[in-house]
C-alpha cells in the first residue's frame, strides 16, 4: 500500500518516525498539514500506550502522566515546545514584528521561555495525572493539537517571512478540510468516549475539551498574527501546546 505524498511529509515533519519524503510543492504542504491530525492520533497512542505500560507496572498516576508527556516530546523532537518557547520569547522581547522575529530565530531559550515551558508542562502532568481515563484523554489532546495546526494554515492566516515552514504552509489548508477535521475530531471523541465510559457526563466534558481548546487556539492565533505580523513554524508549534494544554484540563474539570 503507497502512502499518500502528504502523510509522509506530515510524519516526516512533525515526529521522528522515519519515514522518507522527497522535495514537496506547496500543494503536498498542504496536504501534509492536513494530514498532521493522523500523525497526532499514532503519538497519542503511543503516549497512552506508555501511560498504561507504567499504571500496569505500579507507578503512580502521576509518573504515568509525566513519562507519557515525555514520549510525546521525544516522539516530535520537542518541536512543539521548542516553538512554544520561542514565541514566549518573542511575545516577551515586547519589540515589533521583525526583531521579534529575530528573537524567536535564535538557537538558544530565554527567560520567557523557560518559564512558560516549565508552567505548561506542569499544568499538563498534572491535569493528565488527575484524569479518570487519562489514555483516552491524552489522545484527545494529541490530535486537538494538531487540528490547531491545520486551523493555523487556512486562507487569511498570512506567512510572517518568505522563508520557513511558515511560508511553505500558511493559507494552504481549505477552511473546509479544517472545519470537516474539527467536526470528525469532537463526533469520533463523543462516540469513543461513549463506548469508553458508558458515562453521559464523561462524554460532554471529554467531547467539550477539544472544543474549548480550538477556539482558544484560533483567539490566541490572532493575536499572534497581529504581533508577529503572520505565522510562523514556532506559531504552530506554540499554538499545538496551548490546544493540548487546555484539552487536558477542560477534560478533567468537573
Amino acid at each position: 500500500m503507497k502512502i499518500p505524498p502528504g502523510l509522509r511529509l506530515a510524519f516526516g515533519l512533525l515526529s521522528v518516525f522515519p519515514v522518507r519524503f522527497e522535495d514537496a510543492d506547496r500543494r503536498t504542504f498542504a496536504s501534509a498539514m492536513a494530514w498532521s491530525p493522523v500523525v497526532g492520533l499514532v503519538i497519542g497512542v503511543c503516549q497512552a500506550l506508555t501511560g498504561a505500560g507504567l499504571r500496569w507496572a505500579g507507578a503512580s498516576w502521576l509518573l504515568a502522566a509525566a513519562v507519557s508527556l515525555a514520549a510525546g516530546a521525544v516522539l516530535t523532537r520537542a518541536l512543539h515546545l521548542d516553538g512554544l518557547a520561542d514565541v514566549a520569547d518573542g511575545l516577551g522581547s515586547g519589540k515589533p514584528p521583525e526583531e521579534a522575529q529575530a528573537v524567536m530565530k535564535r538557537s538558544d531559550i530565554g527567560p520567557f521561555g523557560v518559564i512558560t515551558l516549565l508552567f505548561t508542562l506542569l499544568i499538563q502532568a498534572a491535569a493528565l495525572s488527575s484524569a479518570r481515563h487519562q489514555a483516552l484523554v491524552v489522545i484527545v489532546a494529541a490530535v486537538a493539537g494538531r487540528v490547531a495546526i491545520a486551523w493555523a494554515c487556512t486562507p487569511g492566516n498570512r506567512a510572517a517571512r518568505a522563508d520557513g515552514l511558515g511560508a511553505s504552509v500558511a493559507q494552504s489548508v481549505p477552511l473546509r478540510v479544517a472545519a470537516l477535521l474539527t467536526a470528525a475530531l469532537l463526533v469520533l471523541t463523543a462516540l469513543v468516549t461513549l463506548l469508553w465510559t458508558r458515562d453521559a457526563e464523561t462524554v460532554l466534558l471529554v467531547t467539550l475539551a477539544p472544543a474549548v481548546a480550538l477556539l482558544s487556539a484560533d483567539l490566541f492565533r490572532r493575536h499572534l498574527i497581529r504581533r508577529f505580523d503572520g505565522v510562523t513554524g514556532d506559531v504552530l508549534g506554540a499554538l499545538c501546546e496551548l490546544a493540548v494544554t487546555l484539552t487536558l484540563v477542560v477534560a478533567v474539570l468537573g
